[in-house]
């Protein structure tokens, strides 16, 4: 189903093309909120631009659209207001007969891609060395709210964990698992290390201070870029028990990846080299390949070229993340591949994008995004540490969510009271994580957000804790009214006459427009703006000042119908949630 705007999109439009012609449907009709509700739902100054073209004053031109416009069954009269701005108000019995289509529907009225893409979406992406950290959790919360999304909408998604498992910092990985733990060399399946971050830092510390074992490091690395047997058993239960780090977070987190290390692309890349060099795109350059693209230049106003090949015969990120995209283009079929990494790799992946599309791999049909977000700061508004500060590591920051959710709950002694101590124990658990997921993307991707957790956990305002409390509020409605949603009839008429029911209504049928505006612009933020903005029309219409009664209203065809307006409310929000990563809560 297509939300109100929408609808009214295509009535404007029809009126354009049938004054304009065939050149109307190339006219934005220009639908938007109105800033005062006093004028209306939506308002259009489309009329203002179609002066020379239709000739007459704007105010005229408005005229002429409103007598070829076709929404009686849509809205009021609509209405010419200043020097030719056109106000739409949509019927309540419009928003009714939407609203009674929708109360069966899983979907809730969102309609599938009319064509399904094959998309990749390239996110959280640790490297292997380390244990993942605060720094990867926005990656790993973005990337897979966005996949949610578009696979919500029909997507054929590949949800791509672009790990980075090559290169120097292996080599003295290996030749400490060789001197540290020699069994390893006889049962590398047998490798578990309790902490990876600790083990990493003794390495490096041992590759910066002891200069025979950093030559060790080195010859490791040569041996496992030759394809040294002993070299890639220790390489691979290395990788294994790093990937099984990251999945314990990952399944925490309620994550879905499919793994696949820079590692994978080493075989192609010598090929995908000789072919940039064959074509003329890359040239040799003080003995190092380059590619040129674009007019990218340093700071010192020289071309600025993807390296695909080092002066020593080695390869780098420039390298593998175009034979990535090459490998998704051409092997994995994709036309819309998302990157969600760090804001400031924008440059390197614009660079990466121009590449694809000079080498003739990317073709206009292809589109190639990078979805850049800010850094996570502490309260101080430097970046988040721990109090030493040190990197803080994923695993203690979620531990931390949960505690400090019981905590927090727990001060809420009234609320709480009558919860068993299991009860207590499942809702920290769901709530503290949910609290760090929603804090992230509630957030514009691109902006810097503070770490806060007070604000985090409050009950109030746009947070995870709230928009529960809310769902959770919605099913204890039905409980009142000795009534399960889930059994109402799905052909209840629906009774929109209130203020506040016609606010509640025109709020849950915008779902449909705003899960289609996330896929397109690639902004988790819009969806949970429109929770807080449905869960606050909620409110007003369960105000008993200022809304209506629903358990004990008299009228049996009005009760009922009201409790439908709840069961949307609760599946629009649990819906909602549920493509952000966030599980719900009968009771809170």
């Amino acid at each position: 189903m297509k939300s109100p705007r929408k609808q009214l999109e295509e009535r404007v439009s029809a009126a354009l093309v049938q004054l304009l012609g065939e050149a109307g449907a190339a006219v934005d009709p220009l639908i938007r909120p109105t800033q005062d509700p006093r004028f209306g739902d939506f308002q259009s100054n489309v009329a203002m631009g179609l002066r020379k073209q239709l000739g007459g004053s704007p105010r005229e031109v408005a005229a002429r659209l409103i007598a070829a416009l076709d929404v009686a069954d849509l809205c009021a009269e609509p209405e010419i207001a200043g020097p030719g701005f056109l106000n739409f108000r949509i019927l309540p019995s419009f928003l009714a007969s939407q609203l009674e289509q929708i109360q069966g529907d899983d979907r809730l009225g969102a309609p599938l891609a009319e064509q399904p893409q094959r998309v990749v979406v390239d996110f959280s992406s640790p490297n292997l060395a380390k244990e993942m950290h605060v720094g990867h959790i926005r990656s790993t919360i973005i990337g897979d709210a966005l996949a949610r999304v578009l696979e919500f909408c029909g997507h054929d998604v590949l949800r791509l964990n672009h790990v980075g498992d090559w290169g120097t910092p292996f080599g003295m990985l290996i030749q400490s698992i060789r001197e540290t733990r020699p069994e390893v060399l006889e049962r590398p399946d047998d490798l578990r290390i309790d902490d990876l971050e600790s083990f990493y830092v003794d390495a490096k510390r041992r590759f910066d201070s002891d200069p025979e074992f950093a030559v060790r490091a080195r010859k490791a690395v040569v041996d496992l870029q030759a394809g040294d047997e002993s070299a890639l058993a220790v390489w691979r239960a290395f990788c294994r028990e790093s990937l099984r780090h990251a999945h314990e977070i990952y399944e925490r987190l309620q994550v879905r990846l499919t793994d696949r290390g820079e590692s994978f692309y080493n075989p192609v890349l010598p090929g995908m080299v000789e072919e940039l060099l064959q074509r003329g795109l890359a040239i040799e350059s003080d003995g190092a390949i380059c590619f040129f693209v674009g007019n990218w230049t340093n700071r010192d106003g020289k071309p600025l070229p993807l390296m695909v090949r080092k002066s020593d015969g080695g390869y780098n990120y420039d390298t593998t993340d175009l034979a990535g995209v090459r490998h998704r283009i051409l092997q994995e079929k994709a036309v819309r591949i998302i990157y969600v990494t760090d804001i400031r790799q924008r440059q390197h992946f614009d660079m990466v994008f121009e590449g694809a599309r000079a080498a003739g791999w990317a073709g206009d049909e292809v589109s190639l995004e990078h979805v850049g977000f800010g850094m996570v700061l502490g309260e101080d508004r430097r970046p988040f540490k721990t109090r030493d500060g040190g990197t803080v590591k994923l695993k203690a920051l979620l531990d931390e969510a949960v505690t400090r959710s019981r905590e927090f709950l727990e001060q809420n002694a009234e609320r709480m009271a009558e919860l068993t101590d299991e009860e207590r124990t499942e809702i920290a658990w769901v709530v503290g994580h949910a609290a760090v997921k929603y804090a992230d993307l509630s957030h514009n991707v691109s902006s810097d957000y503070i770490f806060a957790w007070d604000t985090m956990l409050a009950l109030e305002g746009n947070t995870a804790a709230y928009m529960l409390y809310a769902v959770a509020r919605t099913r204890s409605i039905g409980r009142k009214a000795g009534i399960a949603f889930e059994e109402l009839p799905t052909d209840l008429p629906i009774l929109v006459e209130h203020e506040s029911e016609i606010g509640l209504a025109k709020t849950l049928l915008e779902f449909p427009g705003v899960v289609e505006q996330v896929a397109q612009q690639l902004r988790p933020h819009l969806l949970t703006d429109y929770m807080y903005a449905l869960s606050r029309a909620f409110s007003t219409f369960y105000d008993r000042e200022r809304g209506v009664r629903v358990v004990d209203v008299e009228d049996e065809a009005v009760r009922l119908s009201r409790l439908r307006l709840c069961d949307l409310t609760a599946r629009t929000l649990k819906t909602s949630l549920s493509l952000l990563g966030i599980d719900c809560l009968e009771k809170m």
